[in-house]
């Protein structure tokens, strides 16, 4: 009775993924100027035009929320550095 031909043993990926995320990690990628020119024109446009739209109201709870948060990460901090 003939022997049945076996597969080759398929190569174990875990290096080439290893050295393929490590050359991927110490490559820095260019920014395209005019992309970020761009991002950052919305950007500061963004906060004005939110609170241009918000009542009076809106914008008060908005505030207190953020002082809130803002408070709060000092507590945390306060609370960690003396624990």
């Amino acid at each position: 009775m003939p022997k049945r031909s076996r597969k080759p043993a398929l190569e174990d990926s875990n290096p080439i993924a290893h050295v393929v995320e490590e050359q991927a990690a110490t490559e820095k990628r260019e920014k395209d100027p005019a992309a970020v020119a761009l991002g950052r024109k919305g950007g500061l446009k963004g906060g004005y035009a939110r609170a241009a739209k918000m009542t009076k109201a809106q914008l008060s709870a908005s505030a207190q929320k953020a002082a809130k948060a803002r408070w709060a990460n000092r507590r945390k901090a306060v609370e960690g550095a003396g624990g």
